[in-house]
């Protein structure tokens, strides 16, 4: 196996296991990141899944030696990329959890979460900028909405290492953990978003996804249509909470 899935209550932990290519990912290993990550979808058990490596390390990208030996990932315009589930838009929130390297398409995985943790000893980078292997897994389309055009620019043309305080500062990440410390933030994290009601935190990541996509007035009206939904099912309980004297002064205590 080199994808190994792991059950933590409502949390899911989908590994790359591949420490002797620094996790990089054959074809074999993306095809079963997709499975993991449309299985991970589907189960109404799952609220939040983490994504991560083996052995200290995130990812190093596609494997150069298989596609060197001529058997390279998947490489069509449409279905899964190349490294798996980088197309999919899924309705539940994703964590990487980056240590050592996420680089080349390790980055790109990266990118494609929702919300990412890094440990201060990681380091990230478009390191395939060396072996003329272009981002194809969403780096040229994700990054530049995350940090902006010019310091995307930088880190794509140029393929240097980025460290965790600059990539905190520039908002390429969200959380940095100590080294060794990342997991335990990575659960922490998304244990605080399983205890949410999970219409509306799906609801607003839909909406918030499918803005970009949209002219302000369209993702206006596509933001009010998808409220209706959670407005119905987690809004009055929610209310009621919060008139008993839940989450006072700005506590997250018992609101769930």
């Amino acid at each position: 196996m080199t994808v190994l899935v792991e059950h933590a209550d409502r949390i899911r932990l989908i590994r790359i296991d591949r420490p002797a290519h620094r996790n990089a990912v054959d074809r074999s290993t993306a095809e079963k990141l997709a499975h993991a990550f449309r299985d991970f979808d589907r189960d109404p058990e799952a609220h939040v899944a983490i994504l991560l490596g083996t052995g200290g390390t995130f990812c190093a990208g596609a494997d150069l030696h298989a596609i060197a030996s001529g058997t390279p990932n998947r490489l069509e315009v449409d279905g899964d990329a190349p490294m798996g589930p980088s197309r999919l838009r899924l309705h539940k929130p994703v964590i990487a959890l980056l240590q050592g390297h996420a680089v080349a398409g390790g980055l790109e995985l990266a990118c494609w979460a929702h919300l990412r943790v890094m440990e201060e000893d990681a380091t990230l980078g478009v390191f395939c900028r060396r072996w003329g292997v272009p981002l194809i897994d969403g780096g040229t389309a994700r990054l530049p909405r995350l940090i902006g055009e010019s310091r995307a620019m930088d880190l794509i043309l140029t393929g240097r290492p980025v460290d965790a305080r600059e990539a905190l500062d520039i908002g390429l990440v969200h959380r940095i953990a100590p080294p060794g410390e990342g997991r335990r933030v990575a659960l922490e994290l998304a244990a605080q978003l399983c205890r949410f009601p999970q219409t509306t935190l799906r609801t607003d990541l839909r909406s918030t996804q499918r803005a970009l996509d949209l002219p302000l007035d369209a993702a206006l009206r596509a933001e009010f249509l998808d409220a209706a939904d959670a407005l119905g099912h987690d809004t009055r309980p929610g209310a009621e909470r919060f008139a008993a004297g839940a989450g006072r002064h700005g506590s997250f205590d018992n609101i769930d």
